[in-house]
């Protein structure tokens, strides 16, 4: 019983960073744009955090753990969002390969982490000196009392404050697009930006804050995986293949957010199943890393055989949007 209980919480944690990043590309895709760059973007918003975090207990004598969380969290979302602003201007304004600038972007993000965790490890002290524990315990704080409640506190309230935000922006994102009119606004640009601009939707704005608002959303996962989950410490490439999971993620919850939730949880629990089953070796162990892409190929063999519209990505996904074609 206990290991199942370990097993689950572990799960839900694997699980968050996933949901920041597929949350946030599902409010990008809803606008049509595919952002492959959504793993360097989360790399991008875990260091800028983390150097902020690092940086504002260096300088002061005294850290309070509530200033340096505001400033990682702010510095987290600006770089996140310029992330997403530069894929904005490439793809939207300058209508360049979507694919294309979405991979250079991960490339690019992946590398900016690992060179700026590299230049503050040595201003610690070498590799593995980085520590920012002050404001990580702001991050990791749980509820008091209800953490102790037997089985249920530990499943349920023994995580910081990400977890719950995670959640709640997952909702939050599935009553905009579905029940708000700049909501069905963004989705319709997806569908056919063409009549929604007929219609007098101004289409690239909602493209360029879709994407940069989508960006930040993803940003929140590599922060809250270095703040929450590492407790505040850098590894270079530490990150691994988790943006990669949250996109895959987008397929697999049928881009709607709420079914984000629960598949972050599937998806964590997937990742880290090779650990609790004895017997295996280093190749089985690398075959079960590969259940989250299983799941999700066929999840899109069984929606594309039933072949309901509901279930069907943005028609004009990964399209540019020429004006003077309509």
């Amino acid at each position: 019983m206990s290991m199942l209980l370990t097993f689950l919480q572990n799960a839900i944690g694997q699980g968050i960073s996933i949901l920041f990043g597929a949350s946030g590309e599902i409010l990008t895709e809803k606008s049509g744009n595919l952002n492959l760059g959504i793993p360097g973007i989360m790399y991008m918003g875990g260091i800028a955090g983390l150097m902020a975090a690092f940086f504002y207990e260096k300088v002061s004598g005294n850290p309070n753990a509530f200033v340096g969380l505001v400033i990682s969290l702010l510095a987290s979302l600006l770089v996140s969002a310029f992330g997403g602003l530069i894929y904005s201007v490439l793809t939207i304004s300058l209508r360049a390969n979507q694919n294309v600038v979405g991979l250079a972007l991960t490339t690019f993000g992946v590398g900016f982490g690992n060179f700026f965790g590299g230049s503050i490890s040595k201003l610690a002290g070498g590799v593995g000196q980085i520590s920012v524990k002050t404001t990580a315990s702001a991050y990791r704080a749980v509820l008091p009392g209800l953490s102790n409640i037997p089985v249920v506190g530990k499943l349920l309230f023994s995580y910081g404050f990400l977890t719950y935000l995670s959640i709640v922006t997952a909702i939050f994102l599935t009553y905009f697009l579905k029940h708000t009119r700049k909501g069905l606004n963004l989705r319709s640009i997806g569908e056919d930006p063409s009549t929604a601009d007929a219609a007098g939707i101004h289409v690239s704005r909602y493209k360029y804050i879709a994407t940069i608002s989508g960006a930040a959303i993803a940003g929140l996962g590599g922060l809250y995986f270095v703040m929450e989950y590492l407790g505040g410490t850098w590894t270079n490439n530490g990150f691994g293949d988790r943006g990669w999971l949250a996109i895959a993620l987008v397929i697999l919850a049928l881009w709607k957010p709420v079914n984000a939730i629960w598949g972050s949880f599937l998806f964590g629990g997937l990742y880290i199943l090779y650990i609790y089953m004895p017997g295996l070796n280093r190749a089985t162990q690398e075959l079960c890393k590969m259940l989250p892409y299983v799941v999700t190929i066929i999840v899109l063999i069984f929606t594309s055989k039933r072949n309901k519209h509901e279930n069907q990505p943005p028609a004009s996904l990964g399209q540019a949007y020429f004006r003077e074609e309509r």
